[in-house]
């Protein structure tokens, strides 16, 4: 288990002890980009999630997990199991296809607009007057582009949109074969919703998937299910309790079988 963009995995530590106490074992990490991993060492954050998985699977000895992402894990957890065939079931909570969508997001439609024309031209002293003249008229956008060059080990606003830009999960969810369980929320006000529904149409070759959108009704319409917490872990633990049932079953079968 893993979180996000600039996470800390301290703060999903009451998640840690409800899937705990759910009867699972967890083991949870910061990975390049995140926590430790970045304030102590260094780490910048990488696209090439399944390095990181890699690691800890191979010190822990583990052959068959359950991979959980939150918020950007959404989209590296599609990346890490792309890749880790150790990996049998995925949750990714947020949905999150595109993050170079989502950062552009923060500016305005216009400005949006000329951005991703000039980061295709690899326009940087264009980027980065545009992008500074934004942060200037905006506190958010200041602190967005400042953690975002600091997460990403980056110098510049244009070296950090165009690293970015290798955050998005088309190139890779053809190849995820997994039992694979989507979360969104309806009023998320970082991830459009519409990534919710390209993440469903481009993981077409799953052995299974399910795919649960929270709703305001629900109290659960903010991202990662803020406000409902409960509600997005009961369908968590529900959703890998039958996965794991599953497994088990097709096991006992296969055993028999050859037995």
């Amino acid at each position: 288990m893993f979180g996000g963009f600039d996470s800390y995995i301290e703060e999903w530590f009451a998640v840690l002890f409800a899937l705990r106490d759910a009867g699972y074992e967890v083991i949870a990490f910061d990975g390049p980009g995140q926590g430790t991993a970045l304030e102590d060492f260094n780490l910048p954050m990488t696209h090439e999630w399944e390095k990181p998985v890699k690691v800890v699977l191979d010190y822990f000895d583990l052959d068959e997990v359950s991979l959980l992402g939150f918020s950007l894990g959404g989209e590296l957890v599609i990346r890490a199991a792309a890749y880790e065939p150790r990996v049998r079931r995925i949750i990714a909570d947020d949905v999150l296809t595109d993050f170079s969508e989502v950062v552009l997001r923060q500016v305005s439609p216009v400005v949006r607009v000329m951005l991703a024309a000039l980061l295709k031209l690899n326009a940087a002293l264009a980027v980065n007057s545009l992008v500074r003249r934004a942060m200037k008229r905006s506190l958010v956008i200041e602190w967005g582009v400042q953690q975002g060059m600091h997460v990403t080990g980056c110098r510049s606003p244009y070296e950090f949109l165009q690293k970015v830009r290798w955050l998005r999960t088309t190139a890779v969810s053809a190849r995820v074969t997994q039992d694979v369980l989507l979360l969104a929320g309806e009023q998320d006000h970082y991830v459009p919703l519409h990534q919710f529904y390209d993440q469903i149409k481009t993981l077409r070759n799953v052995r299974s998937l399910t795919a649960r959108l929270f709703t305001r009704a629900e109290q659960a319409e903010n991202h990662c299910q803020i406000g409902n917490l409960a509600l997005s872990l009961q369908v968590i633990v529900g959703w890998l309790d039958a996965a794991m049932l599953a497994h088990h079953s097709i096991s006992r079968q296969r055993n028999h079988q050859t037995g």
